[in-house]
């Protein structure tokens, strides 16, 4: 899957890492990151992220969303393609439509959109407009 042990080592460093986007942020372009991601402020673009995002209460994201997992409290203005688990607790709001494989719906959850579900895992690149740094699913072989 990786070419050395240092490869693997600094795959697995990157997907480790946190990106917080703070209360009374507003951030306007896409966020692309292999770690996990928590907006607590305002997003307007895409964010991508191989790994979870968890958007608080108090978080609004006018754009696309795609995650390998994802736990919604706040607003989102777009389609949510989330990989795994998707759950969206009673305050979520969601504006667009759903792809994932799972789906928890709290009691008071809005969802307003189309909702397809089983979908098989779907690989997320990232970096370069999605055309390298890709990491392969855990069992996948590189090419």
């Amino acid at each position: 899957m990786f070419a050395s042990k240092e490869d693997h080592k600094v795959a697995e460093e990157i997907s480790n890492s946190s990106n917080i986007i703070g209360k009374g942020t507003v951030l306007e372009g896409n966020i692309e990151t292999f770690g996990n991601m928590r907006i607590e402020g305002k997003v307007i673009g895409n964010v991508k992220t191989k790994s979870k995002i968890a958007l608080g209460q108090s978080s609004h994201v006018d754009g696309n969303i795609l995650a390998q997992n994802a736990e919604v409290a706040g607003e989102v203005k777009g389609k949510l393609e989330v990989t795994d688990i998707l759950i969206l607790k009673p305050t979520a709001v969601i504006h667009g439509d759903i792809i994932t494989n799972k789906l928890i719906v709290e009691s008071g959850a809005t969802f307003n959109g189309g909702c397809k579900m089983g979908v098989t895992n779907k690989e997320i690149k990232i970096g370069d407009n999605g055309q390298s740094h890709a990491l392969k699913p855990q069992g996948a072989k590189a090419v």
